[in-house]
C-alpha cells in the first residue's frame, strides 16, 4: 500500500523492510562509542583547542530528578519524592559549572540554554534563581539567546511559569505523550486534559517565545482513532513546535519498561497508520515536517533553518544553533565540541566524588578523527535536509566525493532501486519515500556502527 501526503509518502512495504535499528543520530559517532579511556585530562585540553576557534556555546543542564517513574522514559533520571535530594545537587552543578568555566574563553558568548531532565521544574524556585544567577556569572550570555526549559505541567502552576519567563527563558516545552485516560495510566503519567490547557494558556499569557510539546506513538491501547483525537486536542493547543517520538520499547537497557504491558502494545502495523495518520493531520494543519519526529510551523525557526540549509543536530535533537559548540554540566550530560564528544559521570555518587577532588567530572568520551567529522557533515546534510551536494563535500574536504565513498554508494544504490533516494552526478536527495527512513539511509555512511553490532531502537 501506498498513500501521498505532502512532502511524504508512505510506502508500508518498503518501510517494513527497512524497520531495523539504527542509531537516532543526534551525534555522529553516536554516543555508544564514547569510552572510558577517554580522561578529564583529554576534555580539558578539547576545550583549549575549541577557545581557539571562538565559537560560541550552547549550554545544558540536566536536572535528573522526578516524582514518579514515567513507563516509557528512556531518560536517565532519578526518582524521589524527597526533594530534599534537590539542594545537594544543585550546590554541585554549580561547582561543575565554576569549574568547567574557568576553562572556557569567557569572551565567548553564548547563543543558547536548555534546562533539561528529568524533571527541570522539580526544583523550587529559590534553587532556579540560584542556578540561573550562577549561569550568568560564569558566562556571557548573547542578548538573543535561546533560553529553554523543559517542565513537567503534573507540577508546575502560573506563578512558577511567570517566574520563569521573568527570569529569562524564552522557550518552554512539555510532555503530553497522550490525552487519552487509559493511555496515560498504562504509562503511570496521568495528567488531565483541562490541567494540560490551563498549562499552555498560562505559557502564552506569560509570552513566551515559543512552545514545543511531545507525543509518543507506539504506547499501550493507542489506536489510529485514539490518537487522532489526542492529535486534535494537541493542535488546539496551537504550540509551535510538535515531536511526535516512535515510543522505544527497550526493557533490556530501561527497566522501568518492564512495567508496560506488552500485550497492549500496538501492532506493527497499527503504528505505521497511526504514523501515516499523524504525518497527514499534522501536514494538513499548517505544521511542517522537518524530519524523523519533528513538526514545525512555517515561521517556526526549525523551518526557516531546514529552508536555507543551516539546520543542525545535536545531543537535544534538530537546532538552528548548529555552529555553536554544546557543553553538558550535570549528571549524565554530554559536550558536543567539534572534535570532541565527552559524557558526564551517570551516578549521582560518582558525579558528586569527581567534583569533589576538583577534576572534571567526565567518565568517558572520544576524540574524533577527520573521517569522522566528515562523515558527521554527510550525515547531517542528509538528516537535517534530505539532501547532500557533493561539490560541498568536495571543496570543505579536499576529496572525489565518488572514490572517497565508492563502497557507500555502490550500497545506495539498492536504496535507489526501492525508490528511498535519488543519485545523480553532483547530488543526493531523499525522496518522499525515503524520508520516512532517514536514520536507514544515514546508516550507510555510518562506519562505527556497521563495524559493531549495538542495541538501537527501530527506525520507525
Amino acid at each position: 500500500m501506498v498513500y501521498q501526503i505532502p512532502g511524504v509518502k508512505f510506502d508500508f512495504d518498503i518501510i517494513k523492510k527497512y524497520d531495523a535499528p539504527v542509531p537516532r543520530y543526534t551525534s555522529y559517532p553516536p554516543a555508544t562509542q564514547l569510552t572510558e579511556a577517554f580522561t578529564p585530562s583529554d576534555f580539558q585540553a578539547a576545550i583549549a583547542t575549541s577557545n581557539q576557534r571562538k565559537t560560541p556555546l550552547s549550554l545544558y543542564f540536566h536536572i535528573p530528578f522526578c516524582q514518579s517513574a514515567c513507563y516509557f522514559c528512556g531518560c536517565n533520571v532519578v526518582i524521589s519524592n524527597n526533594k530534599n535530594i534537590a539542594q545537594p545537587y544543585v550546590e554541585y552543578l554549580v561547582r561543575d559549572i565554576k569549574k568547567t568555566a574557568s576553562f572556557i574563553d569567557r569572551d565567548r558568548k553564548v547563543d543558547q540554554i536548555h534546562w533539561g531532565g528529568g524533571t527541570p521544574n522539580y526544583l523550587s524556585l529559590e534553587q532556579v534563581e540560584f542556578l540561573w544567577k550562577n549561569i550568568k556569572k560564569n558566562f556571557s550570555l548573547s542578548q538573543t539567546a535561546e533560553i529553554s526549559i523543559e517542565i513537567n505541567p503534573r507540577y508546575i502552576d502560573k506563578n512558577y511559569i511567570f517566574f520563569l519567563k521573568e527570569i529569562g527563558f524564552n522557550r518552554i516545552s512539555f510532555g503530553i505523550q497522550d490525552f487519552n485516560r487509559q493511555v496515560q495510566v498504562a504509562v503511570n503519567r496521568v495528567q488531565p486534559e483541562e490541567m494540560l490547557f490551563d498549562v499552555m494558556s498560562a505559557i502564552k499569557e506569560a509570552k513566551f517565545d515559543s512552545v514545543n510539546v511531545d507525543l509518543i506513538y507506539g504506547l499501550p491501547y493507542q489506536t489510529v482513532q485514539t490518537f487522532q483525537e489526542t492529535l486534535k486536542k494537541t493542535i488546539e493547543l496551537n504550540p509551535d513546535r510538535i515531536a511526535v517520538f516512535n515510543f522505544a520499547y527497550v526493557p533490556w537497557l530501561k527497566a522501568v519498561q518492564k512495567n508496560i504491558p506488552v500485550e497492549a502494545l500496538p501492532p506493527a502495523q497499527e503504528k505505521l497508520e497511526i504514523l501515516k495518520m499523524t504525518v497527514e493531520e499534522l501536514t494538513n494543519h499548517q505544521y511542517l515536517f522537518i524530519g524523523m519526529d519533528h513538526f514545525a510551523k512555517s515561521n517556526d525557526e526549525l523551518a526557516i533553518a531546514q529552508g536555507d540549509r543551516t539546520l543542525k543536530r545535536n545531543f537535544q535533537g534538530y537546532t538552528t544553533q548548529g555552529q555553536a559548540e554544546l557543553f553538558g554540566f550535570g549528571a549524565t550530560s554530554i559536550s558536543m565540541l567539534e572534535d570532541t564528544y565527552a559524557q558526564n559521570h551517570k551516578q549521582l555518587k560518582d558525579y558528586y566524588q569527581a567534583i569533589d577532588t576538583d577534576i572534571l567530572p567526565i567518565s568517558k568520551g572520544i576524540k574524533l578523527t577527520w573521517d569522522d567529522i566528515l562523515r558527521r557533515d554527510v550525515i547531517m546534510s542528509i538528516m537535517c535536509h534530505f539532501q547532500l551536494y557533493k561539490q560541498d563535500v568536495e571543496d570543505k574536504y579536499h576529496i572525489i566525493f565518488d572514490d572517497y565513498f565508492s563502497q557507500e554508494l555502490e550500497v545506495l544504490k539498492s536504496l535507489e532501486a526501492d525508490g528511498l533516494v535519488r543519485l545523480s552526478r553532483n547530488h543526493i536527495s531523499v525522496t518522499e519515500i525515503g524520508r520516512l527512513l532517514i536514520r536507514n539511509i544515514a546508516v550507510i555512511f555510518d562506519m562505527h556502527t556497521i563495524k559493531q553490532e549495538k542495541k538501537f531502537s527501530r527506525a520507525i
